[in-house]
């Protein structure tokens, strides 16, 4: 029903994964895998319910409406079997900005606060940035499988303040199992931890497994805040709509009167309404787009395994995201990096810039029509063949 194969010109459109390409590859002739959005049109009931709106000539400012609410809530019960309250949802321009407004409420400059690494590159910054203590518990690679060293973690968590959690995680494509969920909130809980769980890809699962929020295990909900977003999911991370579920009738309060300070309650008119379509009408397309990531996922690791035998991909469980082991190569992230832009000509994600253990690693974003896909990759068996 829906053309994924279709190629849709995005440059000058102000699109960073392409127009910003000069800027940090300096030069723009590259095939774009790293920016973490799809270079698929949207769901067309998406753009519809957009284009009816944009047929009123007013775009004052908004207030959502039960509709708004009960889409979401309706999506989160359907896809990921839990009950969810209105009064629990607090609403956020995106969940990166939910996670500041997090820090910045409910700790304090010096108090520590965990990440694991390697991780989506905001959250290090996020800790930084406010003058909070970083800790990071490292994930393993443990010949291919990538783990949490719970032991370690048990450790790094005495003391800390709050817990950023990534599931599934970006960029090692883990989907965490629920046993691996249990030991994380019962440490949390442990050790007095609030978690801030970025959910943002929990609709992207691509194995035969279901994405568990955490917060809807034991009683986990109390400590726990759950960012949700349509962004990733239907590719309309631009118009910066999220939502944050806080059961905690205290954390809700306190987060929303902080957010209310920060005139964060006004909402984008074309987002608010991208948000509804999407909770409301986004299954089939959904389902279509799982189906064509899978096969990408599997082209990916064919053509690349196949001709690369000592290249290693982490299991690819959840996201449209690929975590490339290139360190048999023996090249540095920045010496990989010019390899691949100067004779490959493709523009990948360096692993460094997901912690210091991503070094000799690369991140390859794979939702793309498949026929640039094949090309890609083939440029880039062609370019490390000689490893």
């Amino acid at each position: 029903m829906y053309d994924f194969d279709k190629l849709h010109n995005r440059i000058g459109t102000g699109c960073y994964k392409y127009d910003a390409l000069n800027l940090y590859y300096k030069r723009d002739d590259l095939i774009p895998l790293w920016v973490a959005d799809m270079d698929f049109g949207t769901a067309p009931e998406i753009t519809l319910a957009m284009e009816k709106r944009l047929q009123h000539p007013v775009y004052g400012y908004n207030f959502r409406l039960d509709s708004y609410y009960q889409a979401f809530i309706d999506w989160v019960q359907r896809r990921h079997g839990w009950s969810i309250e209105k009064d629990w949802i607090c609403n956020s321009p995106g969940i990166v900005p939910g996670i500041n407004f997090a820090v910045l409420e409910f700790t304090n400059p010096g108090d520590k606060i965990v990440i694991q690494e390697p991780v989506y590159t905001p959250f290090s910054g996020t800790v930084k940035d406010h003058l909070r203590t970083l800790e990071i518990n490292e994930l393993v690679n443990d010949n291919g499988e990538w783990r949490i060293d719970f032991e370690a973690l048990d450790r790094q968590l005495q003391g800390a303040k709050m817990f950023i959690f990534c599931s599934p995680h970006n960029p090692i494509a883990r989907l965490w199992t629920k046993e691996e969920l249990l030991q994380i909130g019962r440490l949390c809980k442990k050790h007095n931890v609030l978690i801030f769980s970025d959910e943002i890809h929990n609709d992207l699962i691509l194995s035969d497994n279901k994405h568990i929020p955490i917060a809807t295990l034991e009683d986990f909900a109390d400590f726990t805040i759950s960012g949700f977003s349509p962004g990733k999911t239907f590719n309309i991370a631009g118009l910066m709509s999220a939502a944050l579920i806080v059961p905690n009738s205290k954390l809700n309060k306190r987060l929303k009167n902080f957010m209310f300070k920060m005139h964060m309650f006004a909402i984008n008119s074309f987002g608010m309404v991208a948000f509804e379509a999407a909770y409301t009408h986004g299954d089939a397309w959904l389902a279509e787009l799982l189906t064509y990531l899978r096969n990408n996922s599997e082209l990916v690791r064919q053509t690349l395994t196949n001709s690369l035998p000592y290249l290693q991909i982490a299991k690819q469980e959840a996201t449209y995201l690929a975590w490339l082991d290139l360190r048999y190569t023996g090249l540095s992230c920045k010496e990989l990096n010019k390899l691949l832009v100067e004779k490959a000509k493709v523009a990948l994600s360096l692993g460094t810039e997901y912690g210091a253990s991503g070094e000799g690693y690369m991140r390859l974003n794979f939702a793309l029509p498949k026929a640039v896909l094949e090309l890609a990759l083939n440029r880039i068996v062609e370019t490390l063949k000689e490893f």
